[in-house]
């Protein structure tokens, strides 16, 4: 995937992610590093299959590599993540070269799901809505040995380890 592997080697990319990993290390619960963001990618990726949806690999895994990579300005200066993220993942997407860059029509529908993955509208996109339920799938609330001091509401946690 040649178009995920250039988002990953971004150096803007690097940076936030880093920066993310630092603000994270002693984080008790959830974190939003490469073993969240795979999960929720290859999740959404076997919903797509299962649904038939027609939506192409990289675009499910470049949303889900950068959907939560504006959340250490969340934790720095209190912007939601999705906005930040979203700018950040406009800034790369649009900084690709020619042989990795994506349609504005891929690169829309992905800024759409990092926008709208924390709270699901009503006429949600099909993407959007796929990286929404990963999402929320990929948490393990169920075995978490923090899930009792976690702050999200019960509806909020996935209890049960199917999606």
């Amino acid at each position: 995937m040649k178009r995920v592997n250039a988002i990953l080697s971004h150096p803007r990319y690097r940076r936030c992610y880093e920066r993310l990993e630092e603000l994270e290390k002693e984080r008790i619960f959830c974190r939003h590093q490469m073993p969240h963001l795979l999960d929720v990618a290859r999740i959404a990726y076997i919903l797509n299959l299962e649904q038939d949806l027609g939506i192409e690999k990289e675009v499910i895994y470049a949303a889900a590599i950068l959907h939560d990579i504006g959340k250490y300005a969340q934790y720095e200066d209190g912007t939601p993540h999705e906005q930040s993220g979203e700018k950040i993942a406009s800034e790369i997407l649009d900084s690709l070269s020619e042989e990795t860059a994506f349609s504005e029509e891929e690169k829309s529908r992905i800024l759409t799901a990092i926008r709208g993955h924390r709270k699901l509208r009503a006429d949600a996109e099909p993407l959007e809505k796929l990286l929404y339920t990963s999402d929320k799938a990929s948490r393990t609330c169920f075995a978490c040995p923090a899930e009792s001091a976690c702050d999200w509401s019960a509806e909020k946690k996935n209890m049960e380890p199917d999606i």
